[in-house]
C-alpha cells in the first residue's frame, strides 16, 4: 500500500486547507482499509487528528480538531481528504496521511502505512 499526501501550505489564521491522501497497490481497498490523519509539530510526537472507518460513515477526531477539521473519503479513487477549517496557528505541523485495516491503530498512531507528509503553516 501506498499513500500520497498532498494540499499542504502557509494559510492566515481562521483560514481552510483542504489536504488530500491518494491510496494504491494491488492489496489496497476502500472497504478493507481505515484511512486518517496524523501531524507532527516541530519538537513534538506525532499525534492522532482524524480517523474515518473503512467505506466511511464513521468518523472520529482529537478533541483539538473536533468540530473544525471533517474527513472525507471517495472510495471509488480510493481517496481520503481532511478539510480544516477555523485553522489555529498550533495546527501548524506535517501531516501525515495513514492506512490501516484496524481502525483503533490509526487512532493510537501506530498504522500500518503512512504518507510521506505534507506541511500546513498557520500564520497568525
Amino acid at each position: 500500500v501506498q499513500l500520497q499526501a498532498s494540499g499542504g501550505g502557509l494559510v492566515q489564521a481562521g483560514g481552510s486547507l483542504r489536504l488530500s491522501c491518494a491510496a494504491s497497490g494491488r492489496t489496497f481497498s476502500s472497504y478493507t482499509y481505515a484511512m486518517g490523519w496524523s501531524r507532527q509539530a516541530p519538537g513534538k510526537e506525532r499525534e492522532f487528528v482524524a480517523v474515518i472507518k473503512r467505506g466511511g460513515g464513521s468518523e472520529y477526531y482529537a478533541d483539538s480538531v473536533k468540530g473544525r477539521f471533517t474527513i472525507t473519503r471517495d472510495n471509488a479513487k480510493n481517496m481520503v481528504y481532511l478539510q480544516m477549517d477555523s485553522l489555529k496557528p498550533e495546527d501548524t505541523a506535517v501531516y501525515y496521511c495513514a492506512a490501516d485495516q484496524v481502525q483503533h491503530n490509526i487512532v493510537v498512531v501506530t498504522p500500518d502505512y503512512w504518507g510521506q507528509g505534507t506541511l500546513v503553516t498557520v500564520s497568525s
